[in-house]
Parts: C-alpha cells; structure tokens; sequence
C-alpha cells in the first residue's frame, strides 16, 4: 500500500495502460443526456424536471468555483515567474491570431443565422470559442498522462491557464467598456476580488497559531474559508462578470506556508480530481444533443469551426514555439492539448456576456456543439500520442548532466523527526544559487502497521477526526515533521513539499522508487540506518533502514545519496547563520565522484559555505597502469580495461578543469591536490585533512574499481552500500564529527524507463 499526501497533485507511475478519463466522462454525459438516453421518457422526466436548469447552473456554478481554487493553489509559482516568458509567448500566439480569424467568421455566421442586434458580444462568443483553452481539461489529462512534473507538462498547463485568463480579461474589458453600468459592476467584481485576497493573506496565519499543535485544521475552519469563497464568487457573478478569476486568483495568492494551506490541497485535491471534475465534465456532455446537428447547414459550419479552430491554435502554437526554438514533436502535442475546450467557453455559451441575453437556439446548439465534439475528437488523439511515452521520459537522473543553474529536484525520505533536521541544512545549502531552483520533497516513509477497523460512524468522529485510520499512521512523528517543515519554509521561503509513504518495509524500495519516477527527481537521500549516540559512538537505529537502502541503490531510476547527520556536531542550516562552514569533497575519480562534485557545485553558492575539492592522484605511477594488475585476463580484456579507464580519466580531467575554470579561479572554492602511492597513505591523508573543522564531507560511493589509492581500505569495510571512502568516513574510529553525504550516480541503461522491480 502507498499513501502520498504531497502539493503536488497525485500522478501514477506508467502510461502503458493510459486510459483518456476525460473522453469516457464527456461520453458519459453524452449517453444520459438527450442524444441518446434522456430521449427515454421516463429518463427525461428524472434528469430534466422544471427547476433542473437552475440546479445544473449552480451545481456547475459550484464545481467551478472549487476546481479553479484548487488550480490557484496547486500552481507552480517559481516556474510561472522564470518562464512567464515562455509562456505569454505560447499563449499569446493563439490569442492574437483568435481574434483576427474572429472577423471573417463573424461575417459569415452573421450572414447564416441573420443576426441584426448584439452584434458585438456574437464577436466575443466567437473569439472565445476560438482561442481559449480549458485549463481544467488540460490539466486532468496531463496528470492522467504522467507528466505533469515534466517541463512540456508544465508549458501546457500554464500556457493553457494564461490562455483561459487572458480570454476572460479581455472579454471582461471590452463588456465593461461598453456602458456605464457594466463599468460599476467591473469595478465592483475587482474590489471584491481585492477583499478576498486580502482576507485569505490574514485568515491562514490565524489558523496556523490557533492549530499549531495539529497536523490539520478542523473542519468547521475549512468550512469558514470555502464559505467565503463562495459567498464573494457569488458578489461577482451578480455583478454580471464569471468569478473564475477570482476563484483561481485567490488560490494563487493563497500563503503556501503552513496547516492552512496543507489543510485545503488535502481536502480539496482528492474531492475536486474524484468527484467535482468528473461532474463537470459529464454536465458539459449531457448538455450535448447530436440531433441538433444533423442539419446540412449546421453541420458543415460545426466541421468549418472546428477546423478553423484548431488550425489557429496549431498554427499560432508552432509559429510560438519555432521562435522559441521548441522541438517540433514537442511543439506539435502541445498544439493539441491547447486545443482542448470545455471550460470558459462554455460560460459564453450558456451566460452572454450581456445582462438578460439569451443567444439563439441555433446559434447554442452550433457552439455547444462545437466544444464538445473537439474535445472528443482529440482527447483520444493527444492520449493516444502522449501513450507513445517519449514526452515522459524521466530526465535528468543524474546531477553532473544538470546544468547547476536549472531546476533540482529531489525527494528526501525520512522515517523519524531526527533524520528530517540534516535535510532541512542540506536543502538550505542547495538552495543557494540565486539563479537556480531547488524543488525539494520530504517524504515521511511509516511501516504499515496491521490494518485496524474502527468501530464509530462516521458522525460520531470528533471535529478534524479523519474516518480511515491512515491519517494515524507515523503517530507522533508525523506533526513533528509537519511541524519543522512549517518552520523551516516560514523562515526560509524555500518550498519544500510533504509526503506520506506508508507501505511495507519488504516492499516501500519500490514506492520510493515509483514516487521518484512521478516526481522526477534527479536524486533520492536517503538516511543512514546508524546515528551518533552522545559520547560519540554509532549506534543502529532500525536496522530494517539498512536493507531499504541497499535495495532502493540497486534499483533507483535516478542518483541517489546517503546522508549522515551528526547533530549540533554536524552541518547546520546556512540560512540565517552568521558563521561560514566549511564543506569539503573528495575526488578520486569515477561517476560517483563526478556525482559528487556536481552536488557539490550548487552548494557553493551559498554564501555561508566555503568549498575545498581535494582530488587524490596516484603519486608513483600512471594511473591507467596502477588499475590492471591481473596478468591472467585475455589481451582482448587488457584493451578493453586500459579504453575504459582512460575514457574514465578523459572524463575526470574534463570535469574537474571545468570546475576549476569556474570556480577555482573566480574564488568560489578551493581545489588541492594529494598525490597517494595505496591505500595507507590515502588513509594518512584523510586522517590529516579530517583534523580541520569539516562541518560536512561529499564523497562519491564508488569511486574506480580496483583502484591502488585505496588498495587495503576494504579490510575493514562494513557498511558497503557507503563505498570504501564513505565506510571508512562514517566509522567512530576516524574521530570525525561532520556530517558525511556519500553519492552514487544513477547508471544510463536502455531499461531506465522499465517499471521498478521489487
């Protein structure tokens, strides 16, 4: 069993079994509705009664108003603000060719259906119709497609909500400009809007003080702030504007920090991905009649609309991102999802954007028709396409090909409240490059205990009480982590996400390993299964860690690290303290400590920590020589070992100059060098180096096999899973206090992308 309750919203692990629950919904709806089973009287009779319009409008009223909250919450603000470029430009492409293509359209349908009045909001009708794209539809298939955290998915979704926004401001801008009275009730809607930003920026840090000592806020909070949302959505659909703006504004401007926030994705993520969506989407199909089209006339101008509708965006969209010198594949699928409809549109539809104006019956049906049969024509078409997998390949799942000033993402996994405080330093130093991103996760991993029931309904829980005893599992542990991750975000500003993964611990590798692939992580740490008792000691604390470890090493789909925290001896968090600890890394040699140097450069750029690379070089003899001492292997083998090796030194010597050219000589760190014949004398040196105050050590895991430097040192090894250096380091017998990181970097295999194996 896994449970992860995180930000971010729930993604799965495989897209081969992909299923386009957007399409079946939108049929669902089409089958009950009047095209196939209302057309039964006494179906009819119970889905359409006299006040059912009212109650549907309403429902859809609700539906709205929760799923465009979520969306304002759930977005990615640091991505939006590095590439609102990017995105305007995507956007705005459609938009702009939308509105030209409008006019000619508008010549023509006003020739069609003889429309004499209202001219001007027919022209809005039409360029919504045109340009917008339902962020809502795009979102739901992005998430069931896996790759939401993909830097496409992402372009698509927020493409797709700029795109929705921009069409609802500029309809709401022309309406508002066109009378006295439409002016009043835009002002209106604003200052509104203003006011529930102003209250959900003040309402949140009460709730936190007053829950501090809870993981959640009860329910009868959570009730206060949804009341509030609706009650001014509703102030701003009575002045004659949507309030999905609003809705999706209040979410955006939500504070991140705290319960209150974590309270509203809890509760709102689950109920609007389940249920309210679904909803919506099947209330978008039943309002569809195809008899309504079998007209020759109606037809051919809802194929003519379509076509004109989707070659717009798909040719705004490429012309966008071959400026943007996005690759056409990817310029292609993202042509196509930002041709989804089902969302503003339909408020034009249904709701002119005139007060008491209803639009012809012809002239609904044309349009209503329009949106619906786009979307089930190429929702199954982008499934389909999205099912291929090449947009969901997990990249990059290494470090030392990241570049250290793009996006990291990481997932910290910890079991106790102990190993939480090293990840929280860790993240603070990686999260030092001003013109970087780090996007940290903190997965809390809990032993599923044997399943209880309990024995209350459901209305005899207590306030804030959850019915599944799910929430309970990690006990204590899990508000004490809540708890420092509040605190750490609220001083830092750094968003560092929470998970919950409760599974067996024979089978929780592969949940880590899983929640990697969602998340698309480029490296897992991991804690080390022993901690430093007070007299300076190591001790075991679970020794089920220890086999976790090893398995989620040898299956991890990306790089993973091992961190040693030693406490107040250790290393500490950088953000906010006055003194500069000193880092060192060593280099040996290898992918590992490539790896390791790689971590090791977004480090660097904190300002409270200083660097020094100490890279060991065989003193006596080449390097390629001291590496093939087995007379007995065949000449083929010798070759073979002697190109490996000097393709491995190559690549060293490249990196390790890189970094110099870099760092070393604009004065970010310091790079020195120990020539070591074995072994002995590379335990010599390290002991000498270990003597100054190290607050923490990088180390690659692996190093190269077989190496003379560290000929002997494997005598003594006991923790494999930690590499020679990295045992050697976390041994009470090396008298050093800081903390330890040992990295191995993920191996690039054809069957990268299999499913994780148990």
């Amino acid at each position: 069993m896994e449970k992860m309750e995180a930000a971010e919203k729930a993604t799965c692990r495989s897209v081969d079994n992909f299923n386009p629950l957007i399409t079946t919904i939108f049929q669902a709806g089409v089958v009950v509705g009047p095209t196939l089973l209302s057309r039964i009287r006494r179906v009819e009779d119970f889905f359409i009664q006299a006040s059912s319009a009212e109650y549907y409008m309403f429902f859809s009223f609700l539906c709205r108003m929760l799923f465009m909250f979520s969306i304002g919450l759930e977005t990615d603000i640091p991505y939006l603000k590095r590439n609102i470029r990017v995105v305007s430009i995507v956007a705005g492409g459609g938009i702009i060719l939308a509105s030209i293509c409008a006019v000619p359209l508008l010549w023509l349908l006003i020739k069609v259906f003889t429309v004499t009045k209202s001219r001007f909001p027919f022209y809005l009708l039409i360029f919504t119709v045109l340009a917008n794209s339902a962020s809502p539809v795009v979102i739901r298939m992005i998430a069931e497609s896996k790759f939401d955290n993909a830097d496409l998915g992402r372009l698509a979704i927020y493409s797709s909500l700029i795109s929705e926004m921009s069409c609802v401001a500029f309809v709401a801008t022309l309406t508002a400009c066109s009378s006295t009275i439409r002016l009043v009730g835009a002002i209106i809607a604003t200052l509104v809007t203003v006011l529930l930003i102003f209250l959900n920026n003040y309402l949140p840090f009460f709730f936190n003080k007053r829950n501090r000592h809870n993981r959640f806020l009860t329910n009868s909070e959570l009730f206060l702030i949804i009341f509030i949302l609706l009650a001014i959505s509703l102030l701003v659909e009575s002045a004659g504007y949507t309030a999905i703006t609003c809705c999706f504004l209040a979410g955006l401007m939500f504070p991140r920090e705290g319960k209150t926030c974590r309270t509203l994705l809890h509760k709102l993520t689950y109920a609007v991905n389940t249920f309210v969506l679904p909803v919506y989407f099947g209330y978008t199909g039943f309002q569809f009649n195809i008899s309504k089209i079998f007209n020759k006339l109606t037809l051919i101008l809802t194929v003519l609309i379509i076509l004109l509708s989707a070659g717009t965006k798909i040719v705004a969209t490429l012309a966008a991102c071959y400026y943007l010198k996005i690759p056409r594949n990817e310029s292609l699928i993202l042509s196509f999802l930002l041709n989804m409809k089902g969302n503003y549109d339909l408020i034009i539809i249904n709701s002119p954007p005139v007060p008491k104006m209803l639009w012809e019956n012809d002239i609904h049906d044309l349009f209503l028709s329009v949106v619906v049969l786009k979307t089930l024509i190429l929702a199954p078409v982008v499934a389909i396409w999205l099912n291929r997998g090449e947009f969901c390949a997990h990249y990059p799942t290494t470090l030392e090909i990241l570049n250290p000033e793009s996006e990291l993402r990481m997932l910290a996994c910890a079991y106790i409240p102990r190993h939480v405080s090293g990840y929280l330093s860790l993240i603070s130093a990686l999260s030092g490059c001003p013109n970087a991103t780090l996007n940290p996760y903190v997965a809390h991993l809990v032993e599923l205990p044997k399943k209880k029931k309990s024995k209350l309904m459901y209305h005899q829980l207590e306030d804030g009480d959850q019915y599944s005893d799910d929430e309970e599992y990690g006990g204590n542990d899990v508000v004490q982590i809540t708890n420092a991750l509040d605190s750490f975000i609220s001083e830092t500003k750094i968003p560092a996400h929470e998970a919950k993964i409760v599974s067996s611990f024979l089978t929780i590798n592969q949940d880590v390993c899983n929640g990697a692939v969602d998340l698309r992580v480029s490296i897992i740490v991991l804690p080390f299964h022993k901690h430093q008792r007070v007299d300076g000691k190591m001790e075991n604390s679970m020794e089920g860690i220890r086999t976790i470890n090893q398995k989620v090493i040898r299956h991890a789909p990306c790089s993973v690290g091992i961190f040693l925290d030693r406490g107040q001896t250790g290393f500490q968090q950088p953000h906010g303290s006055l003194s500069v600890q000193n880092i060192a890394t060593f280099f040996f040699g290898g992918p590992d400590d490539r790896e390791a140097l790689a971590c090791s450069k977004r480090i660097l750029m904190h300002s409270q920590v200083s660097l020094t690379v100490f890279r060991f070089i065989q003193a006596n003899s080449s390097i390629q020589n001291s590496w093939i001492s087995d007379a007995s292997h065949k000449d083929e083998e010798v070759v073979m070992a002697i190109s490996s090796i000097g393709t491995e030194n190559e690549m060293d010597n490249v990196f390790v100059d890189t970094f110099c050219n870099r760092y070393v000589a604009q004065g970010k760190a310091s790079l020195i060098e120990k020539y070591v014949s074995d072994g002995a004398e590379t335990l010599v040196a390290l002991r000498g180096i270990l003597d100054n105050m190290y607050s923490l050590v990088i180390v690659g895991k692996g190093g190269r096999a077989n190496s003379s430097l560290t000929i002997g040192m494997s005598d003594w090894e006991e923790c494999p899973e930690l590499g020679l250096v990295g045992d050697l380091l976390a041994s009470s017998e090396m008298n050093f206090n800081g903390s330890l990181l040992v990295i191995q970097q993920h191996r690039h295999s054809e069957e990268d992308e299999a499913l994780i194996p148990p």
